[in-house]
């Protein structure tokens, strides 16, 4: 099971060179071999170290969703997301999908150290008695086939069926199997995300001239899919075929990722909720001890501590200082 965890995590990625990082994702490399606590160009406060403006009791919920946050992209949010994991507790954390980018790290490799951290950060909550439950999504797919296997304390799954602490029963999948252009035309779904790429790495500048501006963290790409009619349409398409699916299944409610659009809704008696992402929305789903789900949007909430934070401070230019961080370049 060791080599499996050693050998068998993401066989897409490159076996020498730039290092195969997931070759060397067992808990026992990242043990004995410590990554760096410093982030590539991040504020101190959202360096791999434990942020200095956090309480440092964390929040404690019974289960956490997350997906999409595409590790191995200049877009993913991975300063936001560290700083989410090191400021929760769980006892379930479940990994719903598109957790690494197989398909952007085969045409071109980054992996800075706090993409490392992070996948530190979910090993060590693992070895610390949470049970993490990974679903493979589309972008990494090259994981599907090897469902039922235990890498590093991670499970893998195909999709499940999660009972919340209140008894109703939720179907938790990624949600690519309702996408018709990746399930159909997959090639169509590689154009489309060279597309989203380069609609992200504007997204990158755009927050660089807001941050210097003084303004928080703010999502072109996000804003855009709201407003374009065709995108609007594909996400209720998508959602009231995954809500239908899940009520022929016989439950309460289902749980997915894959279009980054973090959303709770009732179809026909069904609760829909999706997790969103890391790149646009930073949003998680988590679940209280009582069976109340809820939505966290974590840009938002470190807007709100940055600002309460440096409330009544001004920088040199005499605008407010940045309230939240954007992706390193």
């Amino acid at each position: 099971m060791k080599k499996m965890a050693e050998n068998l995590f993401f066989p897409a990625l490159p076996t020498s060179g730039e290092q195969n990082f997931l070759r060397e994702a067992s808990l026992d490399f990242f043990e004995r071999n410590p990554a760096s606590q410093q982030g590539d160009g991040l504020p101190a406060s959202y360096q791999a170290g434990e942020p200095s403006n956090r309480k440092k009791k964390a929040r404690h919920y019974r289960a956490i969703f997350i997906s999409d946050t595409h590790l191995g992209t200049r877009a993913a949010r991975v300063d936001l997301l560290l700083d989410f994991l090191k400021s929760v507790t769980c006892d379930k954390l479940f990994l719903v999908g598109d957790i690494i980018d197989g398909w952007q790290l085969k045409r071109t490799w980054y992996w800075d150290t706090t993409h490392n951290d992070v996948i530190r950060r979910v090993l060590k909550m693992a070895k610390h008695g949470t049970e993490v439950i990974y679903i493979p999504g589309n972008h990494d797919e090259a994981l599907r086939g090897f469902e039922g296997h235990n890498m590093a304390g991670v499970e893998l799954v195909p999709d499940m069926v999660y009972e919340a602490a209140n008894g109703k029963r939720y179907w938790v999948l990624h949600g690519d199997q309702f996408d018709g252009v990746v399930k159909y035309a997959k090639w169509l779904a590689h154009v489309g995300d060279r597309a989203y790429v380069m609609l992200l790495k504007l997204n990158t500048w755009v927050n660089w001239l807001r941050r210097k501006m003084g303004y928080s963290y703010w999502s072109l790409s996000k804003y855009l899919k709201q407003k374009v009619k065709n995108a609007v349409e594909y996400i209720g398409r998508f959602e009231e075929a995954v809500a239908a699916e899940a009520k022929r299944r016989g439950v309460d409610g289902v749980i997915c990722g894959h279009i980054h659009h973090a959303e709770r809704r009732l179809f026909d008696g069904i609760d829909y909720m999706n997790d969103g992402d890391w790149v646009e929305s930073c949003t998680a789903l988590v679940e209280y001890d009582d069976g109340r789900f809820e939505i966290l949007h974590w840009a938002d909430e470190v807007a709100m501590r940055e600002a309460k934070k440096n409330k009544g401070k001004r920088g040199k230019s005499g605008k407010d200082r940045e309230l939240a961080p954007v992706a390193a370049e």
